[in-house]
């Protein structure tokens, strides 16, 4: 790791105002955040269209599970209509974690509630907009790994585990 590339922080593309939603929007994209993409210290990703999912997609979730348990293989992302994209969300997964070992990162900050990215609220599976306590596929894998994992809602935390 160079220099340069210490204090990179691993952010969920929609979060810095990337149309790669499932539903081809962005999430917004915080002040901070935007001034760390300034600074060059973003590094971003989409976990679900770097597993190989297009924009827009229908929308998934874990089914009756969490984000761990996709990733040990005891459960799996279901869309709407019923696909299985595990492997999609398995493979972003694998290329967050690989752009984490890459640049050295020690910090992310990803989407809430999303079923790849989500940090201490997922969607329950069932289509309703209920979140329920738990992580990601990304999440999961990333806090596995070492990773401290924030959302878009602890901006201030991330800040200072960056500092």
């Amino acid at each position: 790791m160079t220099r340069s590339e210490r204090g990179k922080v691993l952010v969920s593309a929609c979060l810095l105002g990337q149309p790669v939603r499932y539903d081809g929007r962005a999430s917004g994209h915080p002040d901070l955040l935007v001034r760390w993409q300034a600074e060059g210290r973003v590094v971003p990703l989409c976990p679900e269209v770097a597993g190989g999912l297009p924009t827009p997609r229908p929308p998934a979730e874990i089914l009756g599970g969490q984000g761990i348990q996709v990733l040990d293989d005891h459960t799996q992302v279901i869309t709407l209509i019923g696909e299985d994209v595990s492997a999609a969300f398995l493979d972003g997964a694998e290329q967050a974690l690989a752009l984490v070992r890459r640049h050295g990162i020690e910090v992310a900050v990803l989407k809430s509630g999303s079923p790849s990215c989500g940090n201490r609220l997922t969607y329950d599976g069932t289509f309703s907009g209920t979140k329920v306590p738990g992580e990601g596929v990304v999440a999961a894998l990333l806090r596995r790994e070492g990773v401290q994992v924030f959302s878009e809602l602890e901006l201030e935390q991330a800040r200072l585990a960056l500092e």
